[in-house]
């Protein structure tokens, strides 16, 4: 798969604003941005911003400077986010079906410390870390949180499976914890799965193996049983800093790794049973990339920086026009039934 940029949806800033999070919603009909003022950008599938709205702090007496975003997420019905905050809450947000709807909060989850990153991956079930190393749920029809399972060291990210039935936390001590709601009859074990050299600031679950990166300049892929099957070393290369996000394709044929200038591109060789190293997308002082989201159909991924940039890039492996009317995309590999 190669990346080829296709337009800047948001310009950067002379300085660190930093883009804290970003989210596709499920049916990709809407594309969610939280700058460093703790505003939501909302575009449409085209690019094209067409609403927006402000967050808000836990107590209004702190002000709205006494946070910052840690982690967003769609509701699968594509009408609600979820948003994780260092005040120690999660916010839940209606935005509605149509462009310029009301927000309004239809939850709050109040925590014992800062949320540090955040999934939504089924109905009711929103997934976060929190700086105290525990991974929590929220459910948002009787608006309880409960402790899915804890740790003694900080969440410093989260990613669920294709599917979104299993979730991987990665934490500071460099632990990379797996639970299941339900393993769809893998068999694969739960609890502690590996001990990563480094914080897995960027981690991914694709398809057929988990991806994890950080500030040794290696990204690692681990087997289902946490057994180590590529590593890709990048810790000579004087041009290559640390790895800070990573996000899987859809379908997980593909993983993409952001570090500074630079988005590196795995992708699973079905021939080879082995990831396969595209050509890497540089681009020049775009500075550190903080945050990464792919479109729910695979044929987009966004990045933001530390400057505050958002850049959209085109994914695809190949394109072909069907009867002369039809453009199709390929965004991974055929797989046999």
């Amino acid at each position: 798969m190669q990346l080829r940029h296709v337009r800047t949806l948001l310009a950067p800033q002379d300085g660190t604003a930093r883009v804290t999070c970003m989210a596709w919603s499920a049916n990709s009909g809407r594309f969610a941005v939280c700058t460093a003022e703790r505003v939501v950008l909302l575009y449409d599938e085209h690019g094209e911003r067409r609403d927006k709205f402000s967050t808000k702090p836990a107590d209004a007496k702190y002000g709205r400077k006494s946070y910052v975003v840690k982690g967003m997420a769609f509701s699968p019905d594509s009408t609600k986010i979820a948003i994780g905050q260092t005040d120690n809450i999660v916010y839940v947000y209606r935005i509605g079906e149509e462009w310029g709807d009301k927000k309004v909060i239809c939850n709050k989850f109040i925590q014992m410390s800062a949320v540090t990153c955040l999934l939504w991956p089924a109905e009711n079930t929103i997934v976060f870390g929190l700086a105290e190393g525990k991974v929590r749920l929220a459910n948002t029809k009787n608006n309880k949180s409960s402790t899915i399972y804890g740790t003694d060291s900080y969440v410093v990210s989260l990613a669920s499976n294709v599917s979104g039935k299993g979730i991987l936390s990665g934490h500071a001590d460099g632990t990379i914890v797996r639970f299941f709601f339900d393993d769809e009859g893998s068999g694969e074990s739960q609890g502690k799965l590996v001990m990563h050299p480094c914080p897995p600031y960027a981690l991914a679950w694709a398809l057929n193996s988990i991806v994890a990166a950080g500030c040794d300049k290696k990204i690692v892929a681990y087997g289902k049983e946490g057994n180590v099957i590529q590593t890709f070393d990048y810790s000579r290369d004087s041009s290559e800093k640390e790895f800070t996000t990573a996000a899987a394709s859809p379908g997980g044929q593909a993983v993409v790794i952001g570090s500074y200038d630079r988005l590196r591109v795995l992708n699973w060789s079905p021939r080879r049973g082995a990831w396969e190293e595209a050509k890497p997308k540089e681009i020049p002082h775009l500075y550190t990339i903080t945050s990464l989201a792919w479109k729910r159909d695979g044929s987009r991924l966004c990045a933001g920086t530390l400057c505050g940039g958002v850049e959209q890039f085109d994914c695809c492996l190949r394109r072909s026009i069907y009867k002369n009317k039809f453009e199709m995309t390929y965004v991974g590999p055929s797989i046999p039934l």
